[in-house]
C-alpha cells in the first residue's frame, strides 16, 4: 500500500488521553476527536518549549512545562486510555 492511500485511508480515533507526571503524581485528562494527535502535539511543543502549552482545550496549565523544565522528559508518561473504535465522531463532545 502507498502511503498516499494510507494517508487517505487513515480514520483519526477519538478518545481520552492521558499525561502524568511520575514523581508528583499529577495528570492531565483530556478527550479529543483524534486523541494521538493531541499527545503529539503537547510531547512535540514540550520539547520545543513553545509557549502554547500553557493552554489545552481552555485549560490552563502551569505545572506540565514547569515539570518537564526540571525533571525532564523521562518522568512523564503520555497515553490514551480510552480509544473511540466506534468510528463515529460527536463534534458536540
Amino acid at each position: 500500500m502507498t502511503d498516499s492511500r494510507r494517508y487517505k485511508d487513515f480514520t483519526p480515533k477519538a478518545g481520552v488521553y492521558r499525561i502524568t507526571h511520575l514523581p508528583s503524581g499529577r495528570t492531565l485528562l483530556g478527550a479529543s476527536g483524534h486523541a494521538q494527535a493531541i499527545l503529539n502535539r503537547i510531547s512535540w511543543q514540550l520539547e520545543m518549549n513553545v509557549p502554547s502549552i500553557q493552554r489545552v482545550n481552555g485549560h490552563t496549565l502551569t505545572a506540565v512545562p514547569c515539570d518537564w523544565e526540571s525533571d525532564g522528559q523521562a518522568t512523564f508518561v503520555f497515553e490514551v486510555l480510552a480509544p473511540d473504535n466506534s468510528g463515529e465522531i460527536d463534534p458536540a463532545d
